[in-house]
């Protein structure tokens, strides 16, 4: 797997726990996170089996699927794969028997995190404190994909472990005005000796285009042009911590318990980072529309 000086990050987590309720009513016959993708190879596999392939090539040894009740023994199902008179057909077809056996490895490293209840996306990663037993470890929105040249961003963020002091590290590109809706929005300050990293000094949950424009500034951006989050973090352990006092005290935004306030809250206890993907790219799958143009996107992405 992973060679001794990358073993500092062997822990990932992907949350599939989500109801899918905008994919409605496709979602209710298989999960969004099971829908078919086709990759550059032209196999078709499930959405979330691409982060198991990435955070392979990125030294993870160890992955946590947050789930919903019951859900577990569908994503085992697919990952067992078929029983061996099916395997028996595919050995006409080397490239998907070698993808069946690459599954079956899968399974057995792969653990799982249920989350009985939708109480938002920082309720969800907490329960994962269990698993990350106080490692850092990286997240990715399981209805996201990505790519990068010539690393996976999953490697390269993991990368960042090894200078970033301790700290959490989150992955970031440039949005519009139009797009500060959807995201978690930073200001902070590059760093001389690495432009792409920034010593993040405020995090903002979605912010409203005013608020952006008189709080969020990172250096050499242009002009009506922010960093809201990219998909993915490094998490230092602190996290679980501070998203556990969250919760006690009931703190919620828009009724949920959000990930971003727990990041803040890091933020101000002990620094927090970004870094500014560029030569990457997000695949949304999230909605019906952003589906339809990501699925040709991905497809033929180098």
């Amino acid at each position: 797997m992973s060679s001794a000086q990358n073993r500092i990050v062997r822990k990932a987590v992907i949350p599939i726990a989500g109801l899918g309720t905008r994919h409605f009513p496709a979602s209710h016959a298989v999960k969004k996170e099971l829908f078919p993708v086709v990759g550059a190879d032209g196999i078709a596999r499930a959405l979330f089996h691409y982060h198991l392939l990435e955070l392979e090539a990125a030294g993870i040894e160890e992955i946590c699927i947050i789930v919903q009740p019951g859900e577990d023994e569908i994503v085992r199902d697919y990952l067992r794969g078929p029983d061996d008179a099916y395997l028996k057909r595919l050995e006409k077809y080397p490239a998907l028997l070698r993808e069946a056996e690459q599954m079956r490895g899968f399974a057995k490293r792969v653990s799982f995190a249920v989350q009985h209840q939708q109480e938002g996306y920082g309720h969800a990663v907490f329960q994962t404190k269990n698993f990350a037993a106080g490692e850092v470890v990286l997240l990715g929105l399981g209805d996201h994909l990505f790519r990068g040249q010539p690393v996976s961003p999953y490697r390269e963020l993991a990368d960042m472990a090894k200078i970033s002091g301790g700290k959490s590290v989150s992955a970031v590109n440039r949005i519009s005005a139009a797009e500060l809706k959807g995201y978690g929005t930073i200001a902070g300050t590059r760093r001389a000796e690495n432009p792409r990293l920034i010593d993040v000094s405020l995090i903002i949950e979605k912010p409203a285009v005013a608020v952006a424009r008189e709080k969020l500034h990172v250096n050499d951006l242009p002009a009506g042009t922010w960093l809201g989050w990219f998909g993915m973090h490094l998490l230092a352990p602190s996290i679980y911590e501070i998203l556990g006092e969250i919760i006690r005290d009931n703190t919620r935004d828009n009724g949920e318990f959000q990930l971003t306030r727990a990041q803040e809250i890091q933020r101000q206890r002990e620094g927090y980072l970004a870094l500014e993907m560029t030569g990457a790219e997000r695949f949304d799958f999230g909605v019906p529309d952003d589906f339809v143009r990501s699925v040709p996107a991905f497809r033929h992405a180098p």
